[in-house]
């Protein structure tokens, strides 16, 4: 006799544990983690069904939940039995519809006046990221935002980043203010002292091109650190 070597389908599962019929019956409110990325990978293994497939899934993450799944890299799913190529894209496609949904909130013209609402606007592009990156937000006389640019990306050190790509950016957007936004992969937004350095050189640099750091704002998971707020800007 032959054994099957598909993967165990939607179909197979009893009529009240499929995930499409539950959603469709009672909302995709109704459905645990679990059972919508079930609805996501379609089918399991040869010997699990897709629910089991996506409990396995969330334990092997970080942090054994969403928020963990969503920093797994496309190699780190690929390398999970049962995930392949579509699968692993699926999920990361997921994940950054969550990410753009969260943006189109503020609008083309986003108002980020505060620090509370800068980090709002960075948090979910920026808190399940597995290494650090720098993003600069540039601002005029008014403090009205001009724009963004990613500096940088890996471990946060002021010998690695250029304050001079910085300003030179800065001065061709014609900004007077510049904010400092970078993650920790940690999700422990406390300002280390590399990112102390990090804001007193650009501070400094700015100041003799009468350019002001504002603030520096590191995002965690779903928390941040602002030196302004915390009163410990050499602004």
């Amino acid at each position: 006799m032959e054994k099957n070597n598909s993967p165990v389908t939607m179909k197979e599962l009893p009529f009240s544990e499929r995930p499409y019929e539950k959603c469709e019956r009672d909302g995709t409110g109704s459905l645990s983690d679990a059972e919508l990325l079930a609805i996501l990978l379609q089918s399991g293994t040869r010997k699990e069904t897709a629910v089991e497939l996506a409990k396995r899934l969330l334990l092997l993450s970080p942090e054994k939940n969403l928020s963990g799944l969503a920093k797994m890299t496309f190699s780190r799913l690929t390398a999970v039995r049962g995930v392949g190529k579509v699968k692993a894209l699926k999920l990361l496609a997921a994940f950054e519809l969550m990410k753009r949904l969260a943006r189109e909130d503020f609008g083309e013209r986003p108002i980020l006046k505060n620090p509370s609402a800068i980090a709002d606007y960075y948090m979910q592009d920026l808190r399940f990221l597995s290494t650090e990156e720098v993003h600069v937000l540039f601002f005029n006389t008014k403090c009205i935002f001009l724009g963004e640019k990613r500096l940088f990306v890996g471990t946060v050190n002021a010998s690695l980043i250029s304050p001079r790509e910085i300003f030179i950016e800065a001065l061709q957007r014609e900004a007077v203010g510049i904010i400092l936004v970078h993650n920790h992969p940690s999700g422990d937004p406390t300002a280390s002292r590399e990112d102390i350095h990090l804001t007193v050189q650009v501070a400094q640099a700015g100041k003799m091109l009468d350019i002001r750091l504002l603030d520096h704002i590191i995002i965690g998971d779903n928390r941040y650190f602002s030196f302004k707020e915390n009163g410990c800007a050499p602004f």
